[in-house]
């Protein structure tokens, strides 16, 4: 059995062991620390605009924060992008809010600005204009921004920006994660950098940032004694951890470039089998092409190819399934077009990760073009 090609593991560095030792060798391990400072400190001078950071537990964690900083509660409704990972609407029925889920377009496979429009209207007319919209940058390509927050603005209501698989991505020149009027970002085992597991959230004004930091912190009140007037939580991200952030800090932008090498390497060398085609890049944006992934002509032949890659000890998994059809979130209210549907039945992620060598993409391509040659 030929070793086993994961869709995307961990890459680290070498320089994490620097910021590890000095945490064990300083005795700083538990949460806070020159770590967590200088990682929030890393993230914020990268995405610029004005950001200020807090490092927190996980992508999770900074999804649920963000919808408690926007007031969202009991009884109310958030508008969530279907085509996404469960994370993306879990956090709202934390709330004991009502996610309500909107399409996809096919030019970036994220929230469809009109679907957007229509369910807007629709939940206005119903009674219950929506609280917030979680907007999602799909496998690390940018949704529309422009039109998205021009939505968004017309009616008056904020954006939680997911980014939690597009860091290193842009729009019209500027990082994803600065676009929200709240961001969070991944760092979870998989994503473009690991630190094993974590997430940030962004906020636009230092308050913001140290509201969540304060709930993040069991919202422990300013006294000698432990005094609490908020429900809090343990979301803060560890000293050791952050440490592990910093040093795949150094060397994101070159991960980036090996995931889009590895996507252009997949579009060469399947350009001539019809029944493949990609995801492009609009104009005006970059992807950080977090995960490669194909559309196949069917279902059949989607299922066909992964089995097919399994067989050879190759990862592939389907794009995700649409929120709207988990049965745990049957009864939200949805908005659809067919786009994510079709997404789903016919999508295929590659291996991706910015570790592969030159002879597991060949495995990958010998792989794929044997399945096809067979069909």
């Amino acid at each position: 059995m030929n070793e086993k090609i994961w869709l995307s593991s961990p890459h680290m560095s070498g320089n994490e062991q620097a910021y590890i030792k000095d945490a064990f060798d300083t005795n700083w391990v538990a949460p806070l620390g020159p770590n967590v400072n200088g990682f929030e400190s890393d993230l914020q001078s990268y995405l610029k605009e004005d950001t200020h950071v807090a490092a927190l537990a996980s992508g999770t964690s900074a999804l649920h924060l963000s919808l408690i900083l926007l007031n969202v509660g009991q009884g109310d409704e958030v508008i969530c992008q279907s085509k996404t990972f469960s994370a993306s609407a879990n956090p709202i029925v934390y709330q004991g809010a009502m996610p309500v889920f909107v399409d996809s377009e096919r030019e970036t496979w994220n929230m469809c600005p009109e679907q957007l429009e229509i369910a807007i209207k629709d939940r206005i007319e119903k009674g219950n204009k929506p609280k917030a919209i979680i907007a999602v940058h799909l496998y690390g390509m940018p949704y529309k921004v422009d039109e998205i927050n021009k939505v968004a603005k017309a009616y008056n209501i904020p954006v939680i920006e997911d980014s939690a698989e597009s860091l290193g991505s842009l729009y019209k020149g500027q990082n994803c994660g600065t676009f929200g009027d709240l961001a969070i970002l991944s760092f979870n085992g998989n994503k473009i950098i690991t630190t094993s597991g974590g997430g940030a959230l962004v906020a636009p004004t230092k308050e913001l940032k140290d509201k969540a930091v304060f709930l993040a912190t069991q919202a422990r009140d300013n006294a000698p004694h432990y005094l609490h007037s908020h429900i809090g939580y343990n979301y803060r991200m560890s000293n050791i951890v952050a440490g592990i952030g910093r040093g795949q800090m150094t060397i994101l932008d070159s991960h980036v470039s090996k995931r889009r090498s590895n996507h252009e390497f997949y579009q060469s060398e399947f350009k001539h089998i019809d029944k493949i085609s990609f995801l492009k890049e609009p104009e005006g944006y970059f992807s950080n092409r977090w995960l490669s992934c194909i559309l196949l002509d069917s279902k059949d032949t989607r299922e066909g190819l992964r089995l097919a890659l399994e067989k050879e000890n190759i990862e592939s998994r389907p794009l995700w399934k649409p929120m709207h059809q988990q049965p745990i979130f049957k009864d939200a209210p949805s908005y659809l077009n067919g786009v994510s549907d079709e997404l789903f039945e016919k999508g295929l992620c590659l291996p991706s990760g910015s570790n592969l060598t030159d002879m597991e993409l060949d495995r990958v391509k010998t792989a794929i073009n044997s399945f096809f040659e067979k069909c």
